[in-house]
């Protein structure tokens, strides 16, 4: 039940945040504000102060703003004082049109880079281990790798000494070795278990969700598939990402959101291109998820964080916060995006947009934006259903 009041919590703060910037710039520019709304309608209660009209509404993930004015069609088929235009939003300059359009993203990114800032403080100006796709280099920071274990086998040698999926492995010894060596990466520590059938290696192992620290001493056992000897994991490398440098530590919450937002953008471009070489839509499929696909996540984190908890779905609000300000600037119909191109339009041309085009396209953005959401949606319940039936 935590997990879901938690999700909840998380993605109503995340959208509302998103639409007190519409309204804060909305206001500024002098724009009348109808309604703002926490949650979505039908609405339960609602108390109206100055001009806008305060609401909670029943579906209680995310809300919204209604401005006046704020399309074309519905304007134009009415008659309208000049008064009236001074607060509609189609009769501002484009400047301050793409101002109102632009304040919701850029307060997704200044909430992840806030929350960014006090997580890389406290934690000495480290990022958390993140999974590492194609060896990226990021901008800014310095990178190092950390080797993690997923997917035991059971009854595996890795599984006898209760080594985790998400047990970090920092340093190994061997049984003619005196002194712990460094993980330098996956690779590197599959050609040391490999040719050490029933031999100790010794690992010490911190988990990436809770934090705690064991050392287990494990014997691998040699598999006739393989060829080589295995300990029944999956050893995949981590990137933790360090700002040291004195600029960097003032600029850290800028620098992390940019490495992340840039990590995430190519590594879906890279996803998409794997997807139509090999002419299958999984690659994509596995990495983009809706609600449901962030309540999956949600749940884990709330499962296995311990004292960990409240970092760790920080780390997840501020990722959202940023997935969700970069959706909504892409130029697709229906989204922020979608309207500012044009916007832009107008303000290269000096007139706007044929009221009907604009109509139906952000018509037809609303379908196909449903139609992904009812996919991704499927996608996500098929994933969710898989996890929970192992």
């Amino acid at each position: 039940m935590i997990d879901i009041i938690i999700f909840i919590f998380i993605l109503g703060v995340l959208v509302l945040i998103h639409e007190l910037g519409h309204f804060i710039a909305a206001k500024k520019n002098g724009v009348k504000v109808e309604e703002f709304g926490f949650g979505f309608p039908p609405r339960l209660w609602g108390i109206k102060r100055g001009e806008t009209l305060y609401s909670v509404n029943l579906i209680p993930i995310g809300g919204f703003v209604k401005v006046f004015g704020e399309e074309y069609q519905e304007k134009d088929k009415k008659q309208i004082s000049e008064q009236q235009k001074k607060r509609t939003f189609i009769y501002k300059k484009p400047w301050q049109k793409v101002i109102i359009l632009l304040a919701g993203v850029i307060m997704n990114v200044l909430l992840a880079i806030l929350i960014y800032y006090g997580l890389l403080l406290a934690n000495n100006f480290q990022s958390d281990p993140l999974p590492l796709f194609n060896n990226y280099s990021f901008k800014f920071g310095s990178k190092s790798i950390q080797v993690a274990a997923q997917n035991i086998i059971p009854d595996s040698p890795a599984a006898k000494v209760n080594i985790q999926s998400g047990d970090i492995i920092l340093r190994y010894r061997l049984k003619t070795m005196t002194s712990w060596e460094q993980i330098n990466g996956a690779k590197e520590l599959i050609n040391i278990i490999k040719a050490r059938k029933d031999e100790p290696v010794t690992l010490g192992l911190k988990n990436i969700h809770d934090g705690k620290t064991k050392t287990v001493t494990v014997y691998p056992q040699y598999d006739n598939k393989l060829k080589r000897a295995v300990i029944g994991v999956n050893l995949v490398d981590l990137a933790v990402i360090s700002y040291q440098k004195p600029i960097e530590k003032l600029t850290v919450g800028f620098l992390h959101s940019y490495n992340i937002l840039e990590y995430n953008y190519k590594t879906i471009a890279s996803l998409v291109s794997i997807s139509i070489q090999e002419k299958t839509v999984e690659p994509v499929s596995q990495a983009v998820s809706g609600p449901i696909g962030i309540f999956a996540v949600i749940h884990e984190v709330v499962k296995t964080s311990g004292p960990k908890l409240i970092s760790n779905l920080l780390n997840v609000m501020a990722m959202i916060s940023l997935s969700l300000g970069f959706i909504n600037i892409l130029p697709l119909p229906a989204l922020d995006g979608g309207r500012l191109v044009f916007v832009i339009y107008e303000w290269l041309t000096g007139k706007r947009a044929n009221a009907t085009i604009e109509k139906y396209v952000n018509i037809a953005g609303i379908i196909l934006l449903l139609t992904l959401a009812l996919l991704t949606t499927v996608n996500d319940l098929i994933k969710f259903t898989l996890y929970f039936s192992k």
